[in-house]
């Protein structure tokens, strides 16, 4: 069983206030405070440090974190595994970016579930941000996504690597010829909100560029891909996606590809767990059976 005192170590956290984590804990604030010391005490470490008003973690304390984020997750899926070994059941919950989720998990889903016809799945289909805070919380088992993380934090395996493209209407007029980034300035840009894997890839593109969304004339941002694709195919703007999102439309010759002589990126699709679980080999386990093409595909 997890020590009661790492919950209030991760609220503190959550927080930076002994004060918000003893209204979240509904417990007292000294109790709070004894909680702390005692963890200090067990480790031989201070966790937090004041600097005026403001508390921080110490070197120490973002260890622990670290740690006892893991601990917690892996406490939360310990319990729920064995909830599901009483009743008899099995459920695979995890979470998916929305390009994962759309056009490149469904059919090794269906594959997976076909094999494991007793199994429910519970798949949340969300942006980086929101899935490694679920991860976080406990709330997910593990994710697949397209955006950066903290690979101090998390382990992965990378499921796949995908081109990253610039694509616009087939019958789209640009403002002046393209041949580079900057030529498309000019132009309407239809982005992905703020936090997704897709978002994410394009703003460190153009950082090394030493440019940013701002710098385009326009801006359009649609957090539905499906919604997106839909304004390209009307010819509202250019956009840069996974091409994976885009090969339905390509092959039918509703878009076509911007030619970039500056824009060449393949960017990994990861699959990720808390770092250092106990669980590590279910993880290993299951990335191996979703990678698996459907059995159509051997034939």
């Amino acid at each position: 069983m997890l020590d009661f005192r790492i919950d209030t170590f991760l609220s503190v956290c959550r927080h930076m206030s002994y004060t918000k984590a003893a209204e979240e804990l509904h417990i007292t604030q000294p109790a709070v405070s004894q909680h702390i010391h005692c963890l200090e005490m067990d480790y031989h470490a201070k966790l937090f440090r004041y600097a005026g008003k403001k508390l921080s973690l110490t070197d120490a304390g973002s260890l622990l974190l670290n740690t006892a984020i893991t601990m917690k997750h892996d406490d939360v899926h310990l319990r729920d595994q064995l909830h599901q070994l009483q009743a008899g059941k099995t459920r695979l919950t995890f979470g998916v970016t929305l390009t994962v989720g759309e056009f490149m998990i469904p059919h090794r889903i269906a594959a997976y579930l076909k094999n494991h016809p007793n199994t429910s799945v519970k798949m949340i289909v969300s942006n980086t941000h929101d899935l490694l805070d679920k991860i976080n919380r406990g709330e997910i088992d593990f994710a697949l996504v397209e955006g950066f993380f903290d690979k101090s934090e998390y382990d992965y395996l990378v499921y796949g690597k995908e081109p990253f493209i610039a694509v616009t209407a087939s019958d789209y007029l640009f403002k002046k010829p393209v041949s580079c980034i900057e030529d498309l300035l000019e132009e309407r840009i239809l982005l992905r909100e703020a936090g997704s894997g897709t978002r994410g890839v394009l703003e460190r593109y153009l950082e090394s560029c030493n440019l940013t969304v701002g710098d385009f004339a326009n801006t359009a941002e649609i957090s539905n891909i499906r919604a997106l694709l839909s304004l390209v195919r009307e010819g509202c703007g250019i956009t840069f996606l996974y091409e994976a999102a885009a090969r339905e439309d390509l092959d039918a010759g509703r878009m076509r590809r911007i030619p970039l002589d500056d824009f060449r990126i393949t960017h990994d699709i990861t699959f990720l767990w808390r770092k250092q679980s106990i669980f590590k080999d279910y993880y290993e386990n299951l990335f191996r059976e979703l990678s698996l093409p459907p059995a159509q595909d051997h034939s």
